[in-house]
């Protein structure tokens, strides 16, 4: 019974593909479109700077994708990114005229108008398809499989970029984006000016004695999820650039993240707290935060440290990442400390 229903499952893929793909007739404009469901992002001084005269991207170039595949990209007039930190990287490259839809965590304003091609967090390949890419740069963990599939059945190329993991691949992965979209000058002048701009916040970085710890806590209020971040969280690298310690790793936490309990704050001992914005709204602020069970107890809870970053740049570890890390180390090092 379970092969039947995938098969079934496939040939419904093969023909919603084939009906996505013989829909593009009349290309769609990369410029506007609705915000499409859950509207548009907000568009405040949250942008991205493009590079001043970007190179044509000089096509065919075969790209190396992290899944294994070798990927030969023809054309990249009209590109899909499906995630907020690969749509900053190609808007920052001087090619945002190219892309023609943008993911749920593209929240930055040039793309504000771009149709949304996710649901929640899950790829629509009936969108995507929809709108005649010429190439679609994914993440590892975009999904879901079947959609991705769907994707490169019906003949677009989808080239899939290393993960992020901490400032050392912020050169990586824009090199990788810009060797699939041709412009590999664009993306060593890119890779230049963003780790320069990162060393130039690192310098001015006050030095603590001891450093402070910082627990970096994932919260969504609504859902009730309250976890911790451990050394695989993608945030120590960030941590320890903004002049301290990742109090989760330090106190042995190997995972990415473990549930947050009084017991594993105790441990941590945080002197300050790093959350997302939307996390910390989540959970009614600095106020509600501070009467999840354990946080009150801890220094970081009876000093009100708190360091709030937008959801959308925090772990991106590109263009922007140097913004991401002085804010943190203003937030963190200011008088007061945080929010």
């Amino acid at each position: 019974m379970r092969g039947t229903r995938t098969r079934l499952i496939g040939a419904l893929l093969a023909v919603l593909a084939l009906t996505a793909t013989a829909a593009c007739t009349t290309p769609a404009t990369g410029t506007g479109g609705s915000g499409g469901e859950g509207g548009p992002p907000p568009s405040t001084a949250n942008r991205v700077e493009p590079l001043e005269n970007p190179p044509a991207p000089a096509l065919p170039a075969t790209a190396t994708s992290s899944d294994g595949r070798k990927v030969t990209v023809r054309r990249a007039d009209r590109v899909v990114p499906l995630s907020g930190s690969l749509s900053e990287i190609v808007f920052s490259l001087g090619l945002g005229d190219r892309v023609v839809a943008r993911d749920i965590s593209t929240t930055f304003a040039q793309a504000a108008d771009l149709p949304l091609v996710t649901r929640a967090h899950d790829v629509s390949a009936e969108s995507v398809l929809s709108l005649c890419p010429d190439l679609v740069l994914a993440e590892e963990t975009t999904g879901p499989a079947e959609a991705m599939q769907q994707i490169r059945e019906a003949g677009v190329p989808v080239v899939v970029v290393a993960p992020a993991h901490g400032l050392d691949d912020v050169g990586p992965r824009i090199r990788s984006v810009a060797a699939a979209l041709g412009v590999p000058s664009a993306g060593e002048r890119l890779t230049e000016r963003s780790e320069r701009r990162i060393t130039a916040v690192r310098e001015q970085v006050p030095a603590e004695d001891p450093k402070p710890r910082v627990a970096f806590l994932y919260l969504r209020g609504s859902a009730s999820v309250y976890l911790i971040g451990g050394r695989d969280s993608g945030a120590t690298s960030l941590i320890e650039a903004a002049g301290a310690v990742d109090a989760g790793a330090e106190s042995g936490l190997a995972k990415d993240f473990t549930a947050l309990t009084s017991e594993a704050l105790v441990k941590a001992a945080p002197d300050a707290i790093l959350v997302m914005s939307k996390g910390l709204e989540s959970v009614g602020g600095v106020d509600g935060l501070a009467e999840i069970p354990g946080i009150a107890q801890t220094p970081a809870g009876m000093d009100r440290r708190v360091v709030s970053i937008e959801d959308g740049v925090l772990l991106n570890y590109g263009p922007r990442t140097d913004q991401v890390l002085k804010s943190f180390v203003d937030q963190l090092h200011a008088p007061g400390g945080g929010a």
